[in-house]
């Protein structure tokens, strides 16, 4: 893969370049999914989004882009209120996302998928063409880009997801569970992946992933939530300490302890 990430001098965060959830709530037939829960996150950072099983991860981040709209609270995006926004109204806007399972079209190829999602946002022919050649040579997909998505294998799927996402140029990008199913020895590779997003795209990064090793390695901030409720906010270092994350945990985050071990 080329153009591998390096840690780069971060960007002097700009007025309005954040993407906010203010106290939202989120409830399902009496279940409440969220309850109050208020993340910002920042155009030049990586912030790792975590916690048990059913804490509430996904409705978040549905709630963040459109997917789903919150019972209570507010999002915005660089500064205008976007909370009853349509997903795609705020695509077009610098919001992007990608997905558990693979939201690609199966039966076309890999840069057609590519150049459809710049398409899709209002870029020109031309233009989309170009963004998937610059794509498919920054995340390694050159020698797959005329395999049928469907035929990927599973690493090279979860990198046809991010150039997808990245096809739009986003603003920020939210990733849900990228890297669920990789090989150990494939997440390193991958890790340089998910910070190429900030450092060479200028685009802020929540990530959320089981995987601690990764979490902890390429974020700048973790978010914790329990229960739908913000439990902790910090540094990988503050996080990995704190003993309330490892009760939610209830033994699960024995991982987060030895990450960097």
């Amino acid at each position: 893969m080329k153009g591998e990430s390096t840690p780069a001098t971060r960007a002097v965060r700009r007025p309005g370049d954040t993407l906010r959830a203010s106290s939202v709530s989120r409830s399902f037939e009496g279940v409440r999914a969220l309850q109050e829960v208020t993340l910002e996150l920042s155009r030049h950072e990586i912030v790792g989004l975590i916690g048990p099983n059913g804490a509430g991860k996904s409705t978040l981040v549905n709630v963040l882009t459109g997917f789903d709209f919150p019972t209570a609270g507010s999002v915005e995006l660089a500064g205008r209120r976007v909370t009853r926004w349509s997903a795609h109204r705020r695509a077009r806007a610098g919001l992007a996302r990608t997905f558990q399972h693979s939201h690609s079209f199966r039966d076309l190829s890999v840069r057609e998928n590519v150049e459809v999602a710049a398409l899709g946002v209002g870029a020109g022919a031309r233009r989309a063409k170009l963004r998937a050649d610059e794509l498919l040579e920054l995340l390694g997909l050159e020698a797959q880009e005329q395999v049928a998505a469907g035929a990927l294998a599973h690493g090279y799927e979860r990198r046809l997801g991010v150039a997808r996402a990245l096809a739009t140029r986003p603003r920020f990008v939210l990733m849900d569970e990228p890297a669920a199913g990789l090989p150990e020895a494939e997440v390193p590779e991958f890790a340089a992946v998910v910070g190429s997003v900030r450092d060479q795209h200028d685009a802020g990064v929540l990530l959320i992933d089981h995987n601690m090793a990764l979490v902890m390695s390429v974020c700048d901030r973790i978010v914790v939530l329990d229960q739908g409720r913000t439990l902790a906010d910090g540094t990988p270092a503050e996080i990995r300490g704190n003993l309330d994350v490892a009760a939610a945990y209830l033994g699960e985050t024995a991982v987060v302890a030895e990450a960097d071990g």
